[in-house]
């Protein structure tokens, strides 16, 4: 019997984090109502949203925190480049400021 690395290998889940500082709540809402059908899409969901995150070290996080789950790295790339969240993005913009 030969080995093949590639075969029989459970798929390891991918994670996009972001950290959202939210300067327009009710533009952002907009934001948020458009994008939970989106991460479906694409087989992701969402694991954690903390608007008080808590920091035990190294400066004190004050933007909110966002774990999104995917079941592979392609597949949160395919969320992250598709045509319809593209489009949520525009609702995002001049709303919040962060990092993915």
């Amino acid at each position: 019997m030969t080995a093949n690395p590639g075969r029989n290998r459970k798929q390891i889940p991918a994670y996009i984090i972001a950290r959202v500082n939210v300067t327009d709540p009710a533009q952002y809402r907009k934001y948020l109502d458009a994008v939970p059908k989106i991460i479906e899409k694409y087989g992701g969901k969402a694991l954690s949203r903390s608007i008080n995150p808590l920091t035990l070290e190294g400066p004190k996080e004050t933007r909110r925190i966002v774990l999104l789950q995917f079941p592979s790295v392609e597949m949160a790339k395919a969320f992250y480049n598709s045509p319809e969240y593209r489009e949520a993005r525009k609702l995002r913009k001049g709303a919040a400021d962060g990092k993915v």
